[in-house]
């Protein structure tokens, strides 16, 4: 009799203590999610893919890909220094169209056109860049015609030894050769001011 009460105790005891577990298990969980508002995520398991975040894998970057620089046609392969000192590459042009215009610091013609361009060449500085290529003359005489027409915020290209007079094969001034984006010359000749607004304007919009 006493053994058989003895085992019954026991086998109640056992039931108590694994539902006093359980009851604690519960009440841990309910604790977790109480303080964080959310239950801890199940482990990943080998083989699948990792849960969404909604954002981007590190290193992946968020902005445009790189551009590739222009090629630089043979046409814009020269440099020089402009009549304020510094270093000049026309390389820096690859890619959009360029105008250089070729002027002599005595010449009539020139200071006819220099107004349309001091006008027009800060407009376009970014699309259809106008660079000045002075030659036939001194170094004084160019610098006091820039600054007679305003053209100081125009690079002008000192080319007294007439390197680039040459390249080009201009023999009389005023010349305007026009690049466009491909490299290519669509003209080599005389302008006035409302032909070469016309062509400067046609170019910023191709």
């Amino acid at each position: 009799m006493r053994s058989w009460h003895a085992r019954g105790w026991r086998s109640r005891v056992g039931v108590a203590r694994r539902v006093g577990t359980a009851a604690a298990l519960t009440a841990a969980l309910l604790g977790a999610v109480s303080c964080t508002g959310t239950a801890d995520p199940a482990p990943a398991v080998a083989g699948t893919a990792p849960a969404a975040t909604g954002t981007a894998p590190a290193g992946t970057g968020t902005g445009s890909p790189s551009v590739a620089p222009a090629p630089v046609p043979d046409v814009l392969r020269f440099t020089g220094t402009t009549l304020t000192g510094t270093a000049f590459d026309a390389a820096q042009f690859a890619g959009k169209p360029v105008v250089l215009w070729f002027w002599a610091p005595w010449c009539a013609t020139c200071a006819s056109q220099a107004w349309t361009v001091a006008e027009i060449a800060p407009k376009y500085r970014d699309t259809v860049p106008i660079v000045g290529v002075a030659g036939l003359g001194e170094q004084r005489a160019m610098k006091e015609f820039v600054t007679e027409f305003d053209l100081a915020g125009t690079t002008q290209v000192d080319d007294r030894k007439g390197a680039l007079w040459k390249r080009f094969k201009v023999t009389e001034q005023s010349i305007f050769v026009i690049i466009d984006r491909t490299g290519t010359v669509v003209h080599q000749g005389f302008l006035d001011g409302e032909a070469l607004s016309a062509r400067v304007a046609a170019l910023a919009g191709a």
